[in-house]
């Protein structure tokens, strides 16, 4: 690099988010940039973080608490306003998304908006690509995933930008291969049903009492005794199924690379921790039991090898994957990630004048939509009196809606029954509500 460029100054980059998978996805990308001056934001929202959850996504970067700002998200427009960052980092679900954008159209000077998805991202879905339309550039982390999102960006008339990145959680530095313990990562809505959770459960105390003198570890996000969320709802918390259990079979609330430091393999169904397991050497079980479905977020493993069943996960025949599958997927050499240096061409871009603003348009429905949709979000922290006729009103609506998805069921190609293709036409079959305190406000946010 030229001594010239080295006197740039540095761009300054803040990521915004609220929920824990994409607090630590988001930390973990600005921070992995060099010479920029990063800062992360968490609104406050029912999935918020604690500074527990927080630290924990904090962990192995340089980023430290003097680098995070909590707010609500009223303060947001004007701390934004202030600060007059070069690039934002919209980080959270799609509906989390859209409304932070909002605040964004308001700024006297717009930074560029980038987003993307705190993880394993195939089938690329349609919700995914609709929500962050409105953004400059939409970040993906596989030769596959911009393949699949080109492809739907296509199919839906939605003009999206894509830039590569290298995931965050491949530059994990590798284990010293003498770990004992079984790691299982556990995922809120994958097995969704009970009676599959109930079943893994099953599966992991079998695998415990293989073998008395080595660990299975139950890897955890959220402890809901201390008022922690996670990005999705669970339904069947294993705390709850394996209450009865052998003494050797523990649950853990540390990073998953500390986890994985002590680990002989990792075991999911479809988890992005088997890319971070991967990255460490640490072999894995992509556990089929269940199935191979778009449903199951586990297509992404064919071809991988890794598949294996209950009998592999209590025998611990962890696997590595085929050399062949990783440069599709999450592995491609790091000069092919191009995500940064778009960046720094649309900041360019922005400061002459030359990118367009992508703003949100009105919500079809009006300010009863707009009103549904921050309640949504937000839950108990938005106190408007709009939010509360609009959960009252759109509550039963929204349950109709998701109750004639499910019975239409929709086929076909680029559906979610497709398990041929990489991407989903059709909205998600379920949403989850958004739960504060144990309370459930039976919100749902429709694509």
């Amino acid at each position: 690099m030229s001594g010239r460029a080295d006197r740039r100054p540095r761009l300054r980059v803040v990521a915004i988010a609220d929920a824990d998978s994409f607090v630590k996805w988001a930390a973990a990308l600005i921070a992995a940039v060099p010479a920029v001056n990063p800062h992360l934001v968490l609104v406050r929202t029912p999935l918020i973080v604690s500074a527990e959850q927080e630290r924990a996504a904090l962990a192995g970067t340089d980023l430290t608490g003097a680098d995070v700002t909590r707010l609500d998200h009223d303060g947001l427009a004007p701390w934004l306003a202030s600060d007059r960052p070069d690039a934002v980092v919209v980080a959270g679900r799609g509906p989390f998304v859209r409304l932070v954008l909002r605040q964004v159209d308001r700024l006297p000077v717009r930074p560029v908006v980038v987003s993307g998805l705190p993880g394993m991202s195939i089938p690329a879905q349609r919700g995914a690509a609709l929500y962050r339309r409105h953004t400059d550039l939409m970040v993906v982390h596989s030769h596959r995933e911009v393949r699949a999102f080109r492809d739907l960006a296509t199919r839906l008339g939605a003009p999206l930008e894509l830039g590569l990145a290298t995931l965050p959680y491949t530059r994990t530095a590798p284990s010293d291969g003498r770990g004992t313990d079984l790691v299982f990562a556990a995922q809120a809505i994958v097995p969704r049903e009970r009676a599959e959770r109930a079943a893994l459960a099953d599966i992991l105390r079998r695998a415990a009492s293989a073998d008395p003198t080595r660990r299975v570890v139950v890897k955890l996000r959220s402890r809901a005794e201390l008022g922690e969320h996670e990005t999705h709802f669970e339904r069947a918390a294993y705390q709850e199924l394996l209450r009865e259990r052998p003494a050797n079979l523990v649950f853990s609330h540390e990073p998953m690379a500390v986890a994985l430091s002590r680990a002989e393999g990792l075991v999911t169904v479809s988890s992005t921790a088997a890319v971070e397991a991967i990255a460490m050497g640490v072999p894995v079980i992509a556990l089929d039991t269940f199935g191979v479905s778009k449903l199951h977020l586990n297509t992404v493993f064919v071809g991988s090898g890794l598949f294996g069943d209950a009998d592999d996960v209590v025998a611990r025949r962890f696997r590595h994957p085929d050399p062949a599958w990783l440069d599709e997927n999450y592995f491609h050499d790091p000069a092919a990630s191009t995500w940064w240096a778009r960046v720094e061409e649309l900041v360019t871009q922005r400061r002459r004048g030359e990118l367009p603003a992508r703003r949100v348009p009105a919500p079809r429905g009006g300010a009863l939509h707009a009103a549904w949709h921050r309640k949504a979000v937000l839950g108990a922290e938005d106190r408007t009196a709009s939010g509360a006729v609009a959960l009252a009103l759109g509550t039963p609506l929204v349950r109709a809606i998701l109750a004639i998805r499910r019975l239409r069921g929709r086929r076909g190609e680029g559906t979610w029954f497709d398990d041929t293709s990489d991407i989903t036409v059709t909205p998600a079959r379920y949403q989850d509500p958004i739960r504060r305190r144990g309370r459930a406000l039976a919100l749902t946010a429709v694509d």
